[in-house]
């Protein structure tokens, strides 16, 4: 149930800093120098290569010592554990997340855990998650666990979009995936407290309907450019959407049943589905989404035109799980609807049956729309 609180503040928050641009990198000495002299760089193999080397380089040129963290995969209560004792043991002052979602939202729980800034070097704009004051952690074996919050932004995010360019254009449609949710979730959750514990703000609401706005005009335009490697106007614009624009937009705006649905996958063992992206499970979420606020046809047909034009997946199919039974359906509308879930935002009435058929109806509306449009469905 919405609001049950009967909270009234209203409440926006953000990151103190954010910095995006095509050399961000090169001049991360002059952004971070007010937390110190000795970071915790955390990041995985494949992401040091690809950048980590020059910001090390770039930081110790600025006369910073820097702490190798090596990111193991898993956003776990176990990975946590074990970078921040690297952290504890090398006395670093603050933390630099370098990498996608599941290295960020890992370096923030240490950063908390630590009592530390943190900095976030997002390689990818691949999820929301760079801006915001929470994680998504899962269990070892990349279940979905919990929602970790924490009491303030990072300090700073910021984005090279010269190395984003160099990441395949999947991460850039997956982003789109992830923030094409933000504007429609925050309308349904516009009654109910968001992340902060506040009611959603007129800024929230406007960030939103910017974000959908941009991916809008010029998400396809974007993910052509990014196969291009060429950092264009749509890049620039669309990297901001999916990390900036969705970020503040879902935190300070609230998130409802795509996210939850997303979560709810995770109850599916499936090869298959755990290899795709957070936002394409999140883009197939927000088709439920729409089949739980009644979207007409015409409205429907928008959002999955979006989607189909940058490979996201809008059938179950698509996300590998076409042969799911009814029984694995429901496990999934059953964890979508846990206590505490995002669904439960929604100002209507929710039950496990009225998330399963929206998934059923969602698959459903995603083969009738390849159909007509004569994809393979």
């Amino acid at each position: 149930m919405p609001n049950p609180n009967r909270i009234t503040e209203r409440l926006f928050q953000s990151p103190s800093k954010y910095i995006q641009g095509p050399a961000a990198i090169h001049n991360a000495g002059k952004y971070l120098s007010a937390f110190g002299k000795s970071p915790l760089l955390l990041s995985d193999e494949l992401v040091y290569g690809i950048a980590g080397k020059d910001l090390t380089g770039a930081l110790e040129t600025s006369g910073y010592k820097v702490t190798r963290g090596i990111f193991g995969g898993e956003a776990s209560r176990e990975e946590v554990a074990r970078i921040g004792n690297i952290a504890k043991d090398n006395s670093v002052d603050f933390i630099l997340a370098l990498g996608g979602g599941k290295t960020i939202d890992t370096a923030k729980a240490i950063a908390d855990d630590l009592g530390l800034q943190i900095a976030v070097l997002p390689t990818t704009a691949s999820t929301d998650a760079p801006c915001s004051a929470l994680s998504v952690i899962y269990k070892a074996n990349g279940e979905f666990e919990h929602y970790r919050f924490y009491s303030k932004n990072p300090s700073t995010v910021l984005v090279d979009t010269s190395v984003v360019v160099k990441a395949p254009a999947r991460f850039l449609a997956a982003g789109i995936g992830d923030a094409i949710a933000t504007n429609l979730e925050a309308k349904s959750a516009r009654n109910s407290p968001n992340f902060g514990g506040g009611v959603p703000t007129e800024v929230s609401a406007a960030i939103g309907a910017k974000c959908e706005e941009i991916l809008f005009k010029y998400g396809r335009q974007a993910v052509e450019a990014n196969k291009a490697r060429a950092v264009t106007p749509a890049f620039e614009a669309v990297v901001e959407a999916n990390t900036l624009l969705s970020g503040l937009g879902f935190e300070s705006g609230g998130l409802a049943a795509a996210h939850a649905i997303h979560n709810g996958l995770t109850a599916i063992d499936n090869h298959t589905l755990h290899t795709k992206m957070h936002g394409e499970k999140v883009a197939f979420g927000t088709v439920c989404q729409l089949i739980l606020d009644s979207a007409p046809t015409e409205e429907m047909d928008r959002y999955l035109a979006l989607m189909v034009s940058v490979d996201l997946p809008v059938t179950l199919a698509d996300l590998g799980i076409g042969e799911a039974t009814d029984e694995e359906l429901f496990r999934v509308a059953k964890l979508a609807c846990a206590p505490n879930e995002t669904i439960w935002n929604m100002d209507r009435l929710i039950t496990e049956e009225i998330v399963f058929a929206a998934i059923k109806g969602a698959d459903a509306a995603g083969r009738d729309y390849k159909v007509r449009h004569g994809l393979k469905a």
